[in-house]
This record gives structure tokens, sequence and C-alpha cells, in this order.
């Protein structure tokens, strides 16, 4: 049974484990994503986020806070000079994970976890996405205006065509 047993301890003992983590944490900062098996992305997750929210403040103490998890120089270099300031006004949820089946090998549920806000694809799709109404409507309204709207704007379409080739013509004459 495993009550009260907060951590995952995947396996290893736990100067493994923290080595193991702070070279995931490590990899995931200097390339904002990786693969792995879900079991340790979320213990990444669990990870990463706090030592996500010691980098918004810029202090001496703070780096060597984070330098202690993570024993790479390069990785706290780019946590607090490019991650920090990009998710500055998030309050928390910096990382992903999304499933990508399971492994070959030894069919492992395998992930991609990455950060949020370094991930164009998603940043793209998120701003041509239009935003659904939480009110509760009939639709009726809604119809009833498109079709009112579909009879006007053939009508005014042939009246908007119309009237930029009148204008056009003269100022054509006039520049010859």
């Amino acid at each position: 049974m495993r009550h009260l047993n907060a951590i995952n301890h995947l396996g290893r003992k736990s100067a493994d484990r923290k080595a193991m983590m702070a070279n995931l944490a490590s990899s995931l900062i200097l390339h904002k994503r990786i693969s792995t098996t879900t079991a340790k992305a979320r213990a990444l997750r669990t990870y990463v986020e706090p030592l996500i929210t010691k980098s918004k403040d810029d202090s001496t103490h703070s780096r060597r806070v984070v330098f202690s998890y993570l024993e790479n120089k390069n990785a706290v270099a780019e946590l607090f000079r490019e991650v920090a300031p990009k998710i500055a006004s998030r309050p928390g949820g910096y990382t992903r994970i999304l499933k990508t089946g399971s492994r070959l090998g030894d069919a492992a549920e395998m992930c991609i976890i990455e950060l949020v806000d370094f991930n164009e694809n998603m940043l793209a799709g998120e701003g041509t996405k239009a935003k659904a109404s939480r009110r509760r409507r009939s639709p009726k309204k809604k119809a009833a205006e498109a079709a009112v709207t579909e009879t006007a704007a053939p009508a005014a379409a042939t009246a908007k065509a119309e009237t930029p080739a009148e204008e056009k013509a003269p100022e054509a004459e006039e520049s010859k």
C-alpha cells in the first residue's frame, strides 16, 4: 500500500533520482521540450515548476538556489535570461504534458513535456480560435439575423463593386 507516499521513486535511489531530475530539468530549460516517460514527466513537473517560479525574482540568492537544484550554469543562465521574462505574467502551470503513446520496446507510456509559452504552433492556434460564448441563447435569433444579412450582402457587394471602378477611371485619365 502507498499510504502518504507523496513522491514517485522511479525505481532509483535518492541520489540517482536527484541527478536524473536535475538533468531532465536542465534539458527541458535548454531545449524547451523533451520526450520522456509519463511518470518521469509528472515527477519533473513538480521539480521544475518551483524553480521557474523562483526565477521570476532575478537576485543572486534565487540564482544560487536554482543552481543548487540544476547544477548546470548554462541552464540557469537560460532560465533567468530567456524563460523568466516570457513567463513573468503567468501565475503557474509553466509546463504541458502531451501523451504520445507507448514505447515499442517495453510499452512504457511516453509523452512530451514542454514549456507552455515556447510552443509557437499552440500559440498560433490559440490566436485564430474564436472564443465561445458562455451565454445560453436560442439559435433562432442568430439564424434569422444571418438570413437577413445574407440577403442584404449580395446587393451591398454589387454596389461596392461599382463605386471603386468609377473612382479609378478618372484617376487613371489624370495621371496620363
